[in-house]
């Protein structure tokens, strides 16, 4: 929380000194808009925690062979990074048949993951650059998860 306080002073102390360069732009948008993509990371702990509330849709970015090989993150569904766009863009019905799930709509929640949070950030500035406003990434990825959930069994044993 501290991280983000001070993350969130030091945006706007940011973009106060961009302020008188962007005129009108600043009214428009808002103050948080230019430093908003600096607080879309998840954590593990924020994960498991929407995870648990069924409150999102977690999409898994890396390539298919890749979630064969290594596992996925509970409950996440597969979209490759380069089928983001277009998935995103799908009338529900197609969404549907190619991805089991429903469509999500630009106002759901949305995580992406991928193996290091390189290709799920990525995939949210894209969900973004479509209007999904709420889309994340978790900055982990499949490592920090694998990790983390090892060390939590061993904890539990």
């Amino acid at each position: 929380m501290l991280a983000r306080l001070v993350l969130g002073t030091s945006c706007r102390a940011a973009l106060g000194s961009v302020e008188p360069a962007l005129g009108g732009l600043k009214s428009i948008w808002g103050s948080q808009h230019f430093c908003s993509t600096l607080s879309k990371g998840v954590t593990y702990r924020e994960l498991k925690n929407l995870l648990n509330s069924k409150d999102i849709m977690l999409i898994d970015v890396r390539n298919t062979w890749e979630i064969l090989e290594h596992g996925k993150i509970p409950g996440s569904i597969n979209i490759p990074l380069d089928e983001v766009g277009e998935a995103l863009q799908m009338n529900p019905r197609d969404f549907k048949e190619k991805y089991h799930e429903v469509k999500p709509s630009k106002s759901d929640r949305l995580v992406f993951s991928c193996l290091a949070g390189v290709r799920s950030k990525k995939a949210m500035d894209t969900a973004i650059s479509l209007g999904f406003s709420s889309a994340q990434h978790y900055v982990g990825g499949w490592k920090e998860w694998v990790t983390c959930e090892i060390s939590e069994k061993k904890q539990e044993s």
